[in-house]
């Protein structure tokens, strides 16, 4: 027989499997299911910022049957008037018994939903999967509380961590699914960062193309304004949206010509021997409320977020292939380590197969710090077994 205690963790894991299919930033991923006796009624997931919640949208689903059952939601229901009413006045209306929350809401303004959801005498379950229900909001709660994005590096290399040719050739090094996967990541993405190398090698028009999704906003890292005005950037601004940032005496007649063309452009103040000064980009991007920022490269930009310990995530696809050219471009461009404690450490890793090649997954551990740099709260330190309940155990 299986325990509640198990069943409470697989309706989450599909819960937290909804909660990725909608495209809600600044608002956090959140995804939602009605179960009564084993049953699953409805399933519901934020879509976007504005729209119903993903509680009210699993309990729209499941109508008068929502009575006495269970509801698994991902992140702690919200007990505010914003631009919705609050879900727990939805949550009591529909009669539900019993909330399973993965992982509490870190903002100031939400205190009390699940005293308030206890005090009317449901049963209130909190922690189930709670590490990876806070993953799912690290992008959230870093912008929530700090003002900026969560910075992922993209890269694909060989397993001797080349990126390319010495030629700077580098179609295809993975195969047909690793790159449909990361058009997935583009895709659940608010921003795409590359820097002007990237751009001047490739001409890439970073869109969504190997399946239907939105377009994130394109970022392009150029002090100097070397970009192009035929580039596939420019000529695609109006339909995409694209930002450059640049030196704060770059080219005004440049800037001119760039706007005239639909793109946006940002000065920004340089630091000695590192270009452009990314905490000041990462502070609009934030402004602008970037909550997901994908950092493709190349490897002068992936090395200077490690450098400067601004990167959170990697997500490195590597393909079963050696170049065995010590010549050959690395993916990151860091500078000389001369001591293992100043590596860079990846923390909890995943590893998945996508066709013949292999994406590793993880938090970028600051080794001076002791700490990961995208860890959600002080409380993603605890397990995630820990239930708090407010009344005996029922089926839901």
């Amino acid at each position: 027989m299986v325990s509640q205690a198990s069943f409470d963790k697989r309706c989450m894991r599909r819960v937290l499997s909804e909660a990725r299919r909608g495209h809600p930033s600044p608002n956090p991923h959140v995804g939602a299911m009605v179960v009564r006796e084993g049953v699953v009624l409805s399933l519901g997931h934020h879509e976007r910022a504005g729209e119903a919640h993903a509680e009210v949208v699993a309990l729209r689903g499941a109508g008068e049957a929502a009575r006495g059952a269970t509801l698994y939601v991902s992140f702690e229901p919200c007990n505010h008037y914003g631009r919705t009413p609050p879900c727990t006045e939805a949550i009591l209306k529909a009669g539900i018994a019993r909330v399973v929350i993965g992982c509490r809401d870190p903002a100031p303004h939400v205190p009390g939903a699940m005293e308030r959801l206890r005090d009317a005498g449901l049963e209130v379950v909190v922690g189930v999967l709670q590490e990876e229900a806070e993953a799912l909001i690290a992008g959230f709660y870093k912008h929530h509380t700090r003002g900026l994005p969560q910075v992922t590096l993209k890269a694909a290399a060989t397993l001797d961590g080349s990126l390319a040719l010495r030629s700077g050739h580098s179609k295809w090094i993975t195969g047909e699914a690793a790159r449909k996967y990361a058009h997935q990541m583009r895709a659940r993405s608010d921003a795409l960062l590359v820097g002007i190398g990237t751009v001047l090698a490739d001409d890439p028009q970073l869109t969504v193309r190997a399946l239907r999704g939105r377009n994130p906003l394109r970022v392009v890292l150029d002090s100097a304004l070397r970009l192009p005005l035929d580039a596939a950037l420019v000529q695609s601004a109006a339909e995409v949206p694209t930002l450059v940032f640049h030196a704060v005496d770059a080219d005004p007649e440049k800037i001119t010509a760039l706007k005239a063309r639909g793109l946006q452009c940002q000065g920004v103040s340089e630091a000695p021997g590192e270009g452009l000064l990314l905490s000041e980009v990462l502070k609009e991007l934030g402004r602008r409320n970037v909550v997901e920022l994908l950092v493709e490269g190349g490897a002068k930009v992936h090395g200077a977020f490690l450098r400067q310990r601004l990167a959170d995530r990697l997500a490195l696809f590597l393909a079963p292939t050696i170049f065995g050219d010590a010549v050959a471009p690395r993916w990151a461009e860091v500078g000389e380590c001369l001591e293992m404690s100043r590596a860079f450490r990846v923390s909890q890793t995943r590893w998945r197969r996508l066709g013949p090649d292999l994406l590793l997954e993880g938090g970028l551990q600051d080794e001076t710090a002791g700490a990961s740099v995208g860890a959600c709260s002080p409380e993603s330190s605890k397990t995630s077994e820990a239930y708090a309940t407010s009344s005996p155990a029922k089926a839901g």
